[in-house]
């Protein structure tokens, strides 16, 4: 699983913790996810506001479309921490769906099957 930490100009906080974090939190899902990206941004800028610190974490599985959460929060522990609830959630939600399809024949996959004569005449 590939991690990337991307930050506007206004948030300075080290990004070695997100990383880990990432990587213990996300563990079971390793063999599934190919990356994921995280995008940490200060929606005011440099002015002072509640929640203005926004966490956008967005998860590739392989085979999958990406899998996009946000969190907003006043610092950005806690915001980090909120997105990757959200993202835990909605991996465990996509993970049991795909389990559950796999194995089983598709409408697009299945063999054709055979009408009745009576049916058809």
């Amino acid at each position: 699983m590939q991690v990337q930490v991307q930050t506007d100009k206004h948030i300075r906080t080290e990004t070695d913790w997100i990383e880990d974090q990432l990587t213990d939190s996300l563990a079971r899902f390793a063999e599934q996810l190919v990356r994921v990206d995280v995008h940490l941004s200060d929606e005011n800028g440099d002015k002072p506001g509640t929640d203005d610190i926004r966490c956008g974490l967005d998860a590739r599985l392989a085979g999958v479309k990406d899998l996009v959460v946000t969190h907003s929060a006043g610092n950005v522990h806690d915001a980090f921490h909120g997105a990757l609830g959200k993202l835990t959630k909605s991996l465990e939600s996509s993970t049991a769906k795909l389990s559950t399809r796999r194995g089983r024949d598709s409408i697009r996959t299945a063999e054709p099957t055979e009408l009745p004569e009576d049916i058809i005449s």
